[in-house]
C-alpha cells in the first residue's frame, strides 16, 4: 500500500514538473519595481431605495477614490512582493437616512431613532506575498471573488476580508485554492472585522477541460456558522452562423453547526437540524450582439440559503436568479428571462443593456407555504473606448421588485424601487 501512494506522489509530482517546464508565472518575472502596478478608482455613487408598505424609504450619495498599489514579484526561485488596497470616500447631501449598506453610520443616539452618517471614512490594508513556479500565497487584506466566501462589490466600495490565500496553477488546466480568514469588513463598515467573522477556512478547484467544458467545486468551513459545498459545470455549444448555445448547472449544499441562532421566523430558535439546497440551471443562446438566457432556480430543505449567517456581506450565491433579491427562501423556485444586447454591432462600441424578469414561488413562510415575489431588472452601462477619458463608465440600474405580505413580514425587505447610478473614472499611475 506504501509503494502504491508512493507510486502516485511521484507521477503527480513528475505531471507538475512537466507542465510547468515551459510556463513557470515565477520564471517570467521581470522584477519587484518593473512589475509594479499603481491605480485609483474614482467613483461618484448612487443608490435609492423607494419602499412601499409603510417602510421608509433610503437613499445615499457619495463620492470615493479607491487605490490599489502593488509591487511586482523579486527574482529568482521564489519570489516576494507587498502591496496596499483601500478607499478614502465623503458622503454627498445630507444622507440623512442611510440604511442600506452603502455609507457607514455612527451609533445610534438620538431620540428619533436615527443613525447619523459618516461625513467621511477611511478604509483598507496591506498584503505580503510570495510566490514560487506558478503557485502565489498572499497574507493581508483581500478582494475575495470566490463562489463560498464573496467580497461585496457592487455598492460604493468593496467588502474586505482579512487572512491568507494560496493559489496554485501547476498543472495545465487546474487551479486550486486555498485559504484562512478571520476578519470581515463589509462595504458600509469602518471596524476592520464590523462583521465578526470567526474563522473561515475555504478550498476549491477549478478544471477547464477543453475550451467548451469547465468545472469547479469550492468549500467553507465557518467556525460556529455553517458548512458550504459548491459546484458549478459550464459547457458552450457552437452553432452555425457564429451563435452558440451555453448550459451551466451550479448547486450549493449547506448544513449549520448545533446551537447557531435561528433568524428565521420559519424555524424554532432551538432548532439544530438545518440544511438547504439550492441549485440552479440555464441555458444562453448567443448570435452577435444579442444574448437571451432562461434560467430555473429550487431551494429545498428546512431553512432558506440564508448566506448572511456565514458573516460575509451577502454576495457569496453565484446563481443566475440573483439580483437585488436572490430568490433563495425557503422551498422557493423561481423562473427567469433575461435578454443582453451589446450596441457594437450597431455603431455604438462600449455600451450595453441587460434586463431580466424574475418570477419566485412556493415559498414556505411563518404564515404561507406559497409566497411569491417578483423582480424586473434593467440595467444600461456605457465605457469610454478612446480618448482622455478612456475606460470611464456610467452605470444605470434598476429593480423593481415585489412580494407577497407573508414574504415582506418574514424578515425579509418589502416592495422596493431601486435604482443605483454609478460613474467611474479609473487612473493608471504605472
Amino acid at each position: 500500500m506504501q509503494n502504491t501512494k508512493k507510486l502516485a506522489l511521484a507521477v503527480l509530482v513528475q505531471t507538475a514538473l512537466i507542465s510547468t517546464a515551459f510556463a513557470s508565472e515565477q520564471s517570467e518575472s521581470k522584477g519587484f519595481v518593473e512589475d509594479a502596478e499603481g491605480s485609483v478608482l474614482f467613483r461618484t455613487g448612487y443608490l435609492t431605495r423607494d419602499k412601499k408598505n409603510g417602510a421608509a424609504d433610503t437613499s445615499s450619495a457619495a463620492q470615493t477614490a479607491m487605490v490599489k498599489i502593488e509591487s511586482g514579484y523579486t527574482q529568482g526561485t521564489v519570489g516576494f512582493g507587498v502591496g496596499i488596497i483601500g478607499d478614502t470616500s465623503f458622503k454627498l447631501g445630507k444622507n440623512g437616512h442611510t440604511d442600506n449598506q452603502m455609507i457607514p453610520t455612527h451609533p445610534q443616539n438620538n431620540a428619533d431613532d436615527t443613525k447619523d452618517a459618516y461625513d467621511y471614512w477611511t478604509r483598507g490594508g496591506g498584503i505580503v506575498k510570495a510566490r514560487i513556479s506558478n503557485t502565489e500565497v498572499r497574507y493581508g487584506t483581500h478582494v475575495l471573488d470566490l463562489p463560498v466566501l464573496a467580497s461585496n462589490t457592487t455598492l460604493l466600495v468593496p467588502e474586505y476580508f482579512e487572512g491568507v490565500l494560496a493559489t496554485s496553477r501547476e498543472i495545465n488546466g487546474l487551479e486550486l485554492t486555498a485559504g484562512k480568514f478571520t476578519k470581515d469588513q463589509m462595504s458600509h463598515q469602518i471596524n476592520t472585522d464590523g462583521n465578526h467573522l470567526d474563522r473561515a477556512v475555504v478550498w476549491g478547484a477549478k478544471y477547464k477541460f477543453n475550451d467548451a467544458f469547465n468545472a469547479s467545486y469550492f468549500g467553507l468551513d465557518s467556525k460556529d456558522a455553517l458548512d458550504r459545498h459548491y459546484v458549478n459545470a459550464n459547457y458552450k455549444q457552437a452553432l452555425a452562423n457564429n451563435s452558440s448555445l451555453t448550459y451551466d448547472f451550479s448547486g450549493y449544499h449547506t448544513e449549520w453547526d448545533k446551537g447557531v441562532k435561528v433568524s428565521s421566523s420559519t424555524l424554532p430558535s432551538t432548532s439544530s437540524d438545518r440544511s438547504n439546497n439550492i441549485w440552479a440551471l440555464s441555458g444562453t443562446y448567443n448570435q452577435d450582439a444579442h444574448n437571451v438566457m432562461l434560467a430555473y432556480q429550487q431551494s429545498t430543505g428546512n431553512t432558506g440559503y440564508a448566506y448572511g449567517e456565514n458573516a460575509d456581506g451577502f454576495q457569496s450565491i453565484y446563481l443566475p436568479n440573483s439580483y437585488l433579491s436572490d430568490f433563495n427562501g425557503r422551498g422557493e423556485k423561481s423562473v427567469q428571462v433575461q435578454y443582453s444586447l451589446d450596441f457594437a454591432g450597431y455603431g455604438v462600441p462600449g455600451l450595453s443593456w441587460t434586463t431580466a424578469y424574475v418570477y419566485g414561488w412556493d415559498i414556505d413562510t411563518a404564515t404561507d407555504d406559497n409566497a411569491k415575489e417578483s423582480e424586473l431588472f434593467n440595467q444600461v452601462k456605457y465605457t469610454v473606448q478612446s480618448g482622455f477619458a478612456k475606460d470611464a463608465s456610467l452605470r444605470l440600474r434598476y429593480s423593481h421588485y415585489r412580494n407577497d405580505d407573508a414574504y415582506a413580514n418574514d424578515y425579509y425587505m418589502p416592495d422596493t424601487n431601486e435604482w443605483r447610478i454609478w460613474l467611474d473614472i479609473p487612473v493608471k499611475f504605472f
